[in-house]
């Protein structure tokens, strides 16, 4: 089989998509795969990493700001769609799966003209313009959440299957992740990240708690401040004087995302979708801080549905502060048991299947 994934801007889009190529490839490895994305996103940066052909193609959001920048979009989506339409006719592709991102619409578009089964993937309980106006385009739309399912014109269209992980998240050992990651073995261990460009809030109350933890004995953090904000948080903790030590580890970019998740206790972050996902099959308890400034407020029901069942704690940015995020964090740490319960909940909100239903489903659909 021939596959096109599509998807980019954000790992959000990217991974899934790479997870389901990962899945083809598993089930067969003779399945040829090509990705296509847009250079303005870093799919450019992740996918050759990952292995898979890389193509791009002209893509842009939709800003109704005025005429001139709504003539500006419809331009360069014309000229991706056309872009889009040779890579195709090259590649000849039996299936063209989309995971998200305005990638998706030229791609998904020219695939349809060609004549390929398409598919989507919604990660989210909101779906975002580009799939929601992509939905007649397409064969399947898979959902992360079911309750996307009533914003689609077209419901029998929709299978709700999960967040599509990676295989790796699922086979993770902590303590090997630990030995890897050089953290002592019986560390108390934070992760604080908020998305691969950062989230200002977050770190924020995340500097204060790492000032908590600096140097404290018996516990480590991971500061994931986001490409950024990253000198700008080196540059406030010089200006305050602070010596970072061995325990906390700054970074701008969280390349080893699997292993930081096994290896931590706790997690502190956005509730995209994707993150939740991630972090719910490897079984981390959680302080989920959703977004504000998302379409349809989703990130709250991400992290609604895994906090109702008890594996996260849901604080929404209107009340967080430093005090509220260090009291939580230090109620757990001082609570193992309620820790492990909270870890537990976590996993059974995971998405064990997701993958082998959208595996099966595109078999089905496409009778390869």
């Amino acid at each position: 089989m021939r596959v096109i994934v599509t998807g980019g801007g954000t790992g959000g889009h990217i991974y899934p998509a790479i997870a389901i190529a990962d899945k083809f490839k598993e089930m067969d490895p003779e399945t040829q795969i090509l990705y296509v994305g847009n250079d303005e996103g870093i799919e450019k940066d992740i996918v050759p990493k990952s292995g898979y052909e890389l193509a791009l193609v002209d893509a842009r959001w939709l800003d109704k700001s005025n005429v001139w920048q709504l003539v500006k979009t419809g331009a360069r989506v014309a000229k991706g769609t056309l872009e889009a339409r040779r890579v195709i006719k090259k590649f000849k592709p039996d299936v063209v799966i989309g995971t998200g991102g305005y990638v998706c619409f030229p791609v998904i578009a020219a695939a349809k003209m060609y004549g390929a089964k398409t598919f989507l993937h919604e990660q989210n309980a909101y779906p975002g313009l580009a799939n929601r106006t992509l939905e007649k385009h397409v064969d399947r739309v898979f959902l992360g959440f079911k309750d996307a399912q009533k914003y689609f014109k077209n419901p029998e269209k929709c299978i709700e299957t999960g967040n599509p992980v990676r295989k790796s998240f699922f086979t993770l050992d902590k303590e090997q992740a630990r030995k890897k990651l050089g953290f002592k073995k019986d560390d108390f261990i934070v992760f604080s990240f908020g998305g691969s460009l950062g989230a200002e809030k977050i770190n924020e109350v995340a500097f204060e708690l790492m000032q908590v933890l600096n140097g404290h004995e018996g516990a480590s953090m991971v500061f994931g401040t986001g490409k950024w904000y990253y000198e700008k948080m080196l540059e406030k903790a010089a200006e305050r004087g602070i010596e970072i030590k061995e325990n906390i580890r700054m970074k701008d970019y969280i390349e080893d995302m699997e292993n930081y998740l096994a290896a931590c206790d706790l997690v502190i972050s956005r509730a995209g979708a994707l993150s939740v996902a991630e972090t719910t099959v490897c079984g981390k308890a959680a302080v989920l801080i959703p977004s504000p400034n998302v379409t349809g407020n989703h990130q709250y029901f991400n992290a609604k549905a895994v906090a109702d069942r008890g594996g996260a704690v849901l604080i929404e940015e209107k009340d967080l502060t430093a005090e509220t995020l260090i009291r939580e964090v230090m109620k757990l740490r001082n609570n193992p048991q309620i820790l492990a319960e909270m870890g537990r909940a976590s996993r059974a909100c995971a998405p064990d299947k997701a993958l082998d239903i959208i595996y099966n489903t595109i078999k089905e659909v496409s009778g390869k």
